[in-house]
């Protein structure tokens, strides 16, 4: 298994779609469907029905998974998007993004 470039926690920016240029977290990865959750980016509403845990019902609106491919991590310094490139430091794997030449964790 290659090592994830994205991971929880991590500060992205949304590079298409109608949230192109918002900035998040990672709130969970979904790498076997390929799909992320950011917080506050990409919220989807559900019309609920009145039912007996929710008699009033309503909307719900929640964070919906989106493609990986659509978001970057933030560069740590300016925070743009940038890629991750993997180096070795100190016999540890850490990541570094590419634009800055900054570790992003390590």
């Amino acid at each position: 298994m290659a090592a994830a470039k994205i991971k929880k926690g991590d500060s992205v920016v949304v590079l298409s779609g109608k949230d192109k240029g918002k900035t998040g977290t990672v709130a969970k990865v979904m790498p076997k469907d390929g799909k992320i959750v950011v917080e506050g980016v990409n919220i989807a509403a559900r019309h609920r029905k009145p039912t007996q845990q929710n008699p009033q019902g309503g909307f719900d609106r929640f964070e919906a998974p989106m493609a990986i491919s659509k978001v970057a991590l933030a560069d740590p310094k300016t925070g743009k998007a940038t890629r991750v490139r993997f180096e070795e430091k100190d016999g540890k794997k850490v990541r570094v993004a590419v634009k800055s030449g900054e570790t992003i964790d390590g």
